[in-house]
């Protein structure tokens, strides 16, 4: 994790001390089952829950005892023996490594996407805040980076919206598939533990049973999630993009918020550079490579091997620490974005009524002209305003095969910007019930 893009809500969920009290519920919790169904007596795990919930695990301790076992959750119950005692022979009764650590990393997965869906929501109401503060805000849209037919910039907010709402779906699922709990032993065949620990212990914890597990939880459930992860990373970027391209100097339709004292560049004092969408392209570039390990991760060997656990100390806080700061960056892009409605008209207007090509075509055609006659007219005419910056407007009304077909008001009437904007209510009602 890196500092300079995290937040200390999500790397706490990753923290050491973190860890190793989640640890220490799991056994603790699998001690209380053990109990209750007669495998150790009842004050034993009545003692280890008095003795290690009050525990201030020693993390440099628990380093120090590691660099002699070479196993960190042998060293972590060596631990903890020290403040339970006698008693703690009976913890981790007919438990494997990967009990704990599987259940503990999945739990941990659980914290942090609540905190990436409570992103999330910060998220959706900005977007939907400032999509209803530009519903009528009339732009030009573009396809291939090329002037299109006008929209609004509210229909691309709600665009933005409806895309993470979608992502806030997926995390939910995402959620879900890995809230898992695998307490089952060796080889997952729960021959010293009996399967009521694992649903107690996954009960307590807010998770479910794993169906069949073999050693380890299956990583199939870890792909899906990570995978989940660069999808966000992707929507995060996509709407990165669009600003970076807004903010370009020919366009400056929109712009990040520029504080005062900011500085754009060391050499150009006049640059106002869109420097947090740029970051968000970077970090999404990162979440995204996540995903890949996270898939080979599911190939492991028989009922267990290791491969898969440096993997997931790695992209475990990587990719949800880094997930969590470029959602919420991108919230206050949002949030202070800056927009220039007189600049989207006169980018809009900028070559002569071109955007309203289409409709001369549809009228052309309605009219009883073939649509490669009426293509034909209508291109001919358009190329004089890309070529001499002609008004698209006079070349139609001075074409005598145009004016044949249509009368002078029917062509007027197709310059309408209005009509490109008709069903922005119908648009909004769908992405948000209202408009």
């Amino acid at each position: 994790m890196i500092p300079r893009y995290s937040r200390p809500e999500m790397v706490s969920v990753w923290s050491q001390d973190t860890k190793f009290r989640i640890w220490f519920e799991i056994e603790a919790h699998a001690c209380d089952a053990l109990a209750e169904i007669g495998v150790i007596p009842k004050e034993a795990a009545k003692t280890i829950w008095e003795k290690g919930g009050a525990a201030q695990f020693d993390v440099d301790k628990i380093d120090e005892i590691e660099r002699v076992t070479k196993h960190d959750v042998i060293a972590f119950l060596t631990h903890l023996a020290e403040f339970v005692g006698p008693d703690s022979r009976f913890i981790h009764q007919g438990m494997t490594s990967s009990d704990v650590l599987d259940t503990c990393f999945n739990v941990q997965l659980v914290r942090a996407t609540d905190i990436l869906l409570a992103d999330m929501d910060a998220l959706l109401e900005a977007l939907k805040r400032r999509a209803f503060e530009h519903k009528d805000t009339v732009t030009i849209g573009r396809s291939h980076g090329i002037h299109a037919e006008p929209t609004t910039f509210g229909v691309k907010l709600a665009l933005a919206y409806a895309e993470f709402d979608r992502c806030r779906d997926r995390l939910r699922a995402a959620r879900e598939e890995v809230a898992t709990c695998g307490i089952s032993g060796a080889v997952g065949t729960f021959a010293n533990i009996d399967p009521r620990v694992e649903e107690h212990v996954a009960k307590a914890l807010g998770l479910k049973p794993e169906p069949v597990s073999t050693q380890v939880i299956p990583r199939d459930r870890h792909a899906m999630y990570f995978a989940t992860l660069g999808v966000v990373a992707s929507s995060i970027e996509r709407l990165a993009t669009e600003i970076r391209h807004l903010q370009r100097t020919e366009v400056l339709e929109a712009e990040e918020y520029f504080s005062p004292g900011q500085k754009g560049s060391s050499a150009m004092p006049h640059k106002r550079n869109p420097v947090l969408t740029e970051n968000l392209t970077g970090l999404a570039r990162m979440v995204r490579s996540f995903a890949m390990p996270a898939m080979e991760n599911v190939a492991l060997w028989h009922e267990r091997d290791i491969s898969h656990s440096s993997v997931e100390r790695y992209i475990g806080p990587d990719a949800t620490v880094t997930l969590d700061f470029a959602l919420a960056r991108l919230t206050g892009v949002i949030d202070k974005l800056l927009v220039y409605p007189e600049r989207m008209d006169r980018n809009l207007n900028q070559f002569k009524g071109l955007v309203h090509s289409q409709r001369v075509l549809l009228a052309l055609t309605q009219a009883g002209v073939s649509r490669e006659d009426a293509y034909r007219l209508v291109q001919r005419n358009a190329m004089k305003v890309w070529e001499y910056g002609a008004d698209f407007l006079t070349e139609l009304l001075g074409d005598a095969e145009v004016t044949a077909a249509l009368s002078e008001a029917e062509i007027r009437e197709k310059f309408d910007i209005g009509y490109h904007t008709k069903h922005v209510d119908t648009i909004f009602q769908r992405v948000f019930g209202t408009a």
